[in-house]
């Protein structure tokens, strides 16, 4: 069945700004109070602190409605028969309300102060395959065997098995290979920055975010999905959310980014990881959006979560 495309607002645990329980009860309670869909909690080992599977399991229990995810795990982290068991006890405690978020896994930092072995791109993408069919596998009925180059499961019945079949798989990037592993295998797919460089702000990342550049994600993602592309829902995860009392307040805002960025004002404006401007302008973008490259999810950080409040009471759901 076709996706819908109709809006949905994400919350992404910002950093360290979590601090106690109640603190992170209140925000998942405000988050489905608000209207936001989703509540995903990020898996790196530097600045952010709340290891997902136990705080997405605490999120769930004090809501009822709000869905949760990671965004997303880093699939060299833990052995997939491990993950498989996590997700799907996550899955059915919270009723069905699982978005499973997986990579390929990308920060340097992370490998580095972990004391992980980082391969190159192509081997850890090739791994995240086989992780993602053994998920899959451990997941269905009955007992599951897989022979792989980087795993072997014997004869394994998992459980306990998710509420929801198929269980909704989240893929992001923004290269050509993760981005056809999504267009296969995920229900939801992040369009991001291309990350191979391992650092977040580098300058290949940031000239990955340009309007141009995120045209040609659409291109790959399209042509790697076929058939499978209208029924897959596109997330992108903005950065910096900034919301102007007066029209005219963003431009130089934009200036400033194109500055920095080395990228035209334009190009800042409508590139996926910005929303700068009135309610209305921003509602103007996102629907542009939309419309250019079939983006209806996005992911605020959840500092925003007050600021973006009534973009997602006047858009979710339309």
């Amino acid at each position: 069945m076709a996706h819908d495309r109709r809006f949905r607002f994400a919350l992404i645990c910002s950093g360290t700004s979590i601090a106690s329980a109640a603190e992170f009860t209140e925000l998942a309670r405000k988050a489905e109070d608000l209207g936001y869909s989703t509540l995903f909690v990020p898996d790196h080992f530097v600045d952010h602190p709340l290891a997902p599977p136990v705080a997405l399991a605490h999120a769930a229990a004090v809501t009822s409605t709000l869905r949760i995810g990671p965004l997303v795990l880093g699939n060299d982290y833990k052995h997939p028969v491990v993950l498989a068991r996590e997700m799907a006890t996550l899955d059915m405690l919270s009723e069905g309300r699982l978005e499973l978020g997986i990579g390929a896994g990308w920060m340097t930092a992370d490998y580095d102060k972990a004391g992980l072995p980082l391969d190159r791109a192509g081997v850890r993408i090739a791994r995240l395959a086989e992780s993602i069919a053994i998920l899959k596998g451990l997941f269905a009925p009955g007992p599951f065997t897989f022979e792989g180059e980087h795993y072997q499961v014997r004869d394994l019945d998992g459980a306990p098995k998710p509420v929801q079949q198929p269980m909704p798989f989240l893929i992001g990037g923004g290269g050509p290979k993760i981005l056809a592993l999504a267009a296969r295998e995920a229900q939801i797919v992040g369009v991001n920055a291309n990350l191979r460089s391992g650092v977040g702000e580098s300058p290949e990342s940031v000239a990955s975010l340009t309007a141009a550049a995120t045209d040609q994600k659409l291109e790959w993602l399209r042509a790697a999905a076929g058939d499978r592309f209208d029924d897959l829902e596109i997330q992108t995860l903005v950065g910096f959310t900034h919301i102007t009392q007066a029209a005219g307040d963003a431009a130089p805002i934009f200036e400033g980014m194109a500055g920095h960025f080395k990228v035209t004002p334009d190009d800042a404006r409508m590139a996926p990881v910005t929303l700068v401007g009135t309610e209305g302008q921003i509602e103007e973008l996102l629907e542009a959006r939309r419309e250019r490259w079939q983006m209806s999810y996005t992911v605020v950080e959840s500092t925003a979560i007050d600021t973006f409040a009534p973009l997602v009471a006047r858009l979710a759901g339309k």
